[in-house]
């Protein structure tokens, strides 16, 4: 059970599911509450399960409302993190959604909505692998592939959105369509849908025997973990795959490098998660190779420590920040 002092509420908005968790003023956890989100159930349905996901972990926690210092929100979608406003979410059906105004309404506590990216990186910054770093990168290869920067404790952000779209760098000319609809991004080539588009191909012609045997060759079934146990039990194009993706998202890295000068590379993200040493090793390599000689060694690449509440304890972290940042 909780004391008397005030938590903090972090929110993670995610594509197929909704997460809050209850931090104490140190950001330990305290509870944590799921639910799936539910496919264009519309704005007002969607921020009343927003607040009932809020008010069932605050019950796990033995809190009341009332003791909230603030909710930070992470969200992988376009918004106006100014205002606070969602621009955009297909998949909940909603439209310049003004979720901070209808959390600080419901909870009477500030809020702020931040790119779930740039939240985990933040997260990572301030409890994790990225810990005392001055400038931090955070790249999350995923479905897509997120990147966030944290410089001098600052989300590095635009003029009234995020930025560090790192999945979007291009790597190849003219090189396959990527899903922004420009080609040669490396997304198209390092994320894990290109990977597993890859692996399904090579399953199909004979080259990966456990994991068509296993797994088959539908993309929808060749997730991180199965590309994992694939390299584990022998299939070496599986391997070959992954490590050249690897290699393609470390140029990308040594890019960014070239760039902004950090001191530490984080990376995170169910594919890092699956296979950590793998893609250290190969995104660091391929890094240096590309970074100027006088960069190469400045920087270290770490695997994230924070896994699934990363999003969650960097917005709410966040808050904090943003809340200080004004009563100064």
């Amino acid at each position: 059970m909780a004391d008397n002092k005030n938590v903090w509420v972090g929110f993670d908005l995610g594509g197929t599911k909704m997460c809050a968790y209850i931090f104490d003023e140190a950001f330990n956890v305290l509870a944590s509450k799921k639910q799936k989100t539910k496919a264009n159930e519309g704005m007002d349905a969607g921020f009343a399960r927003v607040f009932d996901t809020i008010r069932g972990a605050l019950a796990d926690a033995a809190v009341g409302a009332e003791r909230i210092a603030g909710i930070g929100v992470g969200y992988p979608g376009p918004l106006d993190y100014k205002r606070g406003v969602i621009l955009q979410s297909p998949n909940l059906g909603w439209v310049n959604a003004p979720l901070k105004k209808a959390l600080q309404a419901e909870f009477k506590r500030p809020a702020a909505i931040i790119n779930d990216v740039d939240a985990g990186t933040y997260g990572e910054y301030r409890f994790g692998a990225g810990s005392k770093g001055r400038c931090v990168i955070g790249v999350f290869p995923g479905t897509g592939i997120g990147g966030g920067c944290i410089y001098n404790g600052q989300i590095l952000m635009g003029a009234k959105s995020s930025i560090m779209e790192i999945g979007h760098m291009q790597v190849i000319n003219d090189g396959p369509l990527c899903g922004c609809g420009r080609t040669g991004c490396v997304e198209a080539v390092a994320s894990r849908l290109a990977i597993a588009a890859a692996a399904a191909a090579a399953a199909q012609r004979g080259a990966a025997p456990w994991l068509q045997k296993n797994v088959g060759s539908d993309i929808a079934n060749i997730r991180s973990g199965s590309l994992a146990e694939a390299i584990k039990k022998g299939d070496k194009a599986v391997e070959t795959i992954v490590r050249l993706a690897a290699q393609w998202l470390g140029v990308a890295v040594g890019n960014v490098v070239n760039l902004l000068g950090p001191d530490r590379v984080i990376l995170g993200g169910g594919l890092v998660e699956a296979m950590p040493v793998l893609f250290r090793e190969e995104v660091a390599r391929s890094a240096r190779e590309r970074a100027m000689p006088s960069l190469s060694g400045t920087f270290k690449v770490l695997t994230a420590k924070l896994g699934d509440r990363a999003t969650a304890q960097g917005a709410a972290a966040w808050a904090q920040h943003c809340q200080a940042a004004k009563g100064k």
